[in-house]
């Protein structure tokens, strides 16, 4: 009885601690489940149309397009999206430019800080300043875990007869406002609990690096030093920066990808030392890093394994992002995810109006109780 009363406390204060965080974290989150889907609709520099017998030109050919547009900036990286969409440039700037793969035509050159930059901003840290609002963050998402393991046990029916399971299991429309709220809080929480928890077990995952390691570790995972890639200048001079990439990108393409192929991003090496990176097999949010030397082009120690040959805790590790967002079963979890995000954004709402009802109900029962006081 202790216990479960002090549950009950717990489980009011920390949602009432938490409740603000949880429905931006959830609301930002609903979006950017189908950002990628939302941004196909909306962005037509994103589209380019195939020719028949036309293939995709390498990056030295849209390298060289985007110099003489944009001489002034710094070419980072290339990333093809696939057969019939433009291939994106990072440049040493706030913009992306946008490249007809076919062509070489610079179709659009676009500002990241739009609309889903935006919300990344509110769900990586509620628009404060980051090292602020990460915390937040962070501390947040671990209370959200708490409330949801005090949050079954205060849902686990008494009786697991008929009405007890009616009571825990649905949502009774026809009742008055009260209760309809409180099965809105406590039978669609119950019914969005496994993906809620997923939620706030990989968000703990990218916001403590504690926490990273320790599932890491517990999952089987062995602590290994960084790697870092770097390329061996003592082939310097021996080779062009440009060739290599487009050696790279038919690598990539042709022997290093597994699935997913033509979708491929490519790096321009910024100095002697750097290697040239290779992301490659991204598919339902998770991808690939590959390191190669600029000049040999093997395949440097610091490059990933193939995900299928990846042990238990690597394969948690690089799944973490799909699973935080739903993409790993493709549209369907996606679906799933965006339902359970919106029930995870009502649950402050839900709750405080459980709590405010109460706390009414106990001011008009203590009315009357001072009313006799004051006749005595």
């Amino acid at each position: 009885m202790l216990f479960k009363k002090i549950n009950a406390w717990l489980h009011l204060w920390l949602g009432l601690a938490s409740g603000i965080i949880v429905v931006i974290l959830s609301i930002t989150g609903c979006i950017l489940v189908f950002e990628q889907e939302i941004k196909q609709l909306t962005s037509p520099w994103l589209h380019a149309k195939k020719t028949e017998g036309i293939a995709l030109l390498p990056p030295s050919k849209l390298y060289q397009a985007v110099s003489v547009a944009l001489p002034e900036k710094k070419i980072n990286s290339v990333w093809y999206h696939g057969e019939g969409r433009t291939a994106q440039f990072t440049l040493n700037s706030d913009s992306l430019v946008y490249v007809n793969p076919y062509t070489a035509e610079v179709v659009a050159m676009v500002d990241h800080e739009d609309f889903f930059h935006f919300i990344d901003e509110g769900h990586f840290h509620l628009w404060m300043p980051e090292e602020i609002g990460e915390i937040f963050v962070g501390w947040g998402t671990l209370i959200f875990f708490l409330l949801l393991i005090s949050g079954i046990i205060l849902w686990w029916p008494k009786k697991w007869n008929k009405k007890g399971v009616n009571q825990s299991f649905k949502v009774r429309w026809k009742a008055k406002l009260k209760r309809v709220n409180y099965d809105l809080h406590n039978v669609l929480g119950f019914y969005a609990l496994i993906i809620a928890l997923l939620f706030a077990f990989t968000g703990l995952v990218m916001s403590f690096s504690w926490f990273n390691k320790g599932v890491y570790w517990m999952a089987g995972g062995k602590d290994t030093p960084r790697i870092q890639a770097i390329s061996d200048t003592t082939f310097v001079g021996q080779t062009e920066m440009l060739k290599q990439v487009d050696k790279a990108w038919n690598l990539a393409i042709h022997e290093l990808g597994e699935f997913n192929k033509d979708e491929v991003i490519v790096s321009f090496p910024q100095n002697n030392a750097a290697a040239i990176y290779v992301c490659t097999d991204m598919k339902d949010g998770i991808w690939r890093d590959i390191y190669l030397d600029q000049f040999t082009l093997k395949q440097l120690p610091a490059s990933q394994s193939k995900i299928k040959d990846a042990d238990l805790a690597t394969w948690l590790r690089r799944s973490n992002f799909s699973l935080h967002v739903g993409a790993i079963g493709g549209l369907p979890t996606k679906i799933l995810f965006f339902l359970a995000s919106l029930i995870c954004a009502s649950l402050p709402v839900t709750g405080f109006y459980i709590w405010w009802g109460k706390k009414k109900k106990s001011a008009k029962r203590a009315k009357p109780k001072e009313k006799q006081l004051i006749t005595a």
